[in-house]
């Protein structure tokens, strides 16, 4: 198995060859007994290059798991291991260019033999089928087949910049959004259902985006550029409105439940040194949140 995904991570006879210090012939012996003795094509070989079957990716994945799972076993019964080896962790984009990747340099140097792979992405990886080792959310955890660590909390803040609101006016109540330019997620859903709580009636409103980004990021740089009003984390804007970039509005009436920020990562009978090395960093590195000691609460 670990010679067969050596062959697919290389992509190539010859350079898996020289990765595990064998012939091309022994590499390529050994991949052919394999699809022997499952009696399927793994792999469909050309003169110029080699590519996975649908049989062969599927047990390629299966193959990294398993492998994957007997490393971190022996790893966890040798006393004062090393955490070492490759360590793959999907990020929610803005939070993880802005937040995490600024402590990533501690890590790095505290464990020079793990070897990151990050992910940026809003889509919701599936780390159960191996989409990644562990994964930093912004939102409330339901797949009871994680792991959950909760890192800290975190709102939504409504605020535009104060060159938007002398051009358009500060709106006092919610219903003055109506005459206003929102700024929504593309595909958002409740993202774009904006909460109140007005003289203790709760009440909602769905926004009528006249910009819409698939990037909180976007949005948050068009609201710095005078667009329109947007409604994002604070993890995002926080030090925007403690610099005067951003100017929070409807804070009196703005309803906004904490949303925990989790590292998550699947159940195994064995866990990784290098996740539980990754997952003990965080936990203590937002011990204080960054965002709230630049600017604390938003009102």
């Amino acid at each position: 198995m670990a010679v067969f995904l050596a062959v697919v991570e290389e992509g190539d006879f010859s350079a898996a060859a020289r990765r595990l210090r064998m012939t091309p012939s022994a590499v390529s012996k050994i991949v052919g007994r394999l699809e022997s003795r499952l009696g399927v094509r793994l792999l469909q070989r050309s003169t110029r290059s080699i590519s996975l079957t649908a049989e062969g990716h599927a047990y390629a994945e299966a193959t990294r798991r398993i492998l994957s799972d007997l490393e971190e076993a022996e790893l966890a019964i040798q006393p004062g291991a090393e955490p070492r080896g490759r360590l793959r962790v999907s990020l929610p984009s803005a939070f993880g260019h802005r937040l995490i990747v600024p402590m990533l340099s501690a890590f790095i140097q505290r464990y020079p033999a793990i070897e990151l792979e990050l992910d940026f992405t809003d889509a919701i990886a599936d780390l159960m089928n191996g989409d990644a080792d562990v994964a930093v959310r912004v939102a409330a955890q339901s797949d009871s087949a994680l792991i959950t660590r909760r890192l800290a909390a975190n709102r939504r803040v409504i605020c535009a910049s104060p060159d938007y609101l002398e051009r358009r006016g500060v709106p006092e109540r919610p219903d003055d959004l109506e005459r206003h330019r929102c700024l929504g997620i593309t595909s958002g859903g409740r993202l774009n259902v904006w909460e109140f709580d007005e003289g203790g009636r709760r009440c909602t409103i769905r926004i009528r985006s006249s910009v819409e980004a698939n990037s909180t990021e976007a949005l948050r740089r068009l609201a710095l550029a005078g667009i329109g009003i947007v409604r994002l984390s604070e993890i995002l804007v926080g030090p925007d409105i403690q610099n005067g970039r951003l100017q929070a509005v409807l804070t009196d009436c703005n309803r906004t439940e904490a949303e925990p920020i989790s590292v998550v990562y699947p159940h195994r009978r064995f866990l990784s040194p290098r996740v539980r090395a990754f997952v003990d960093f965080l936990a203590r590195e937002f011990a204080h949140p960054p965002w709230e000691e630049s600017h604390g609460e938003p009102g």
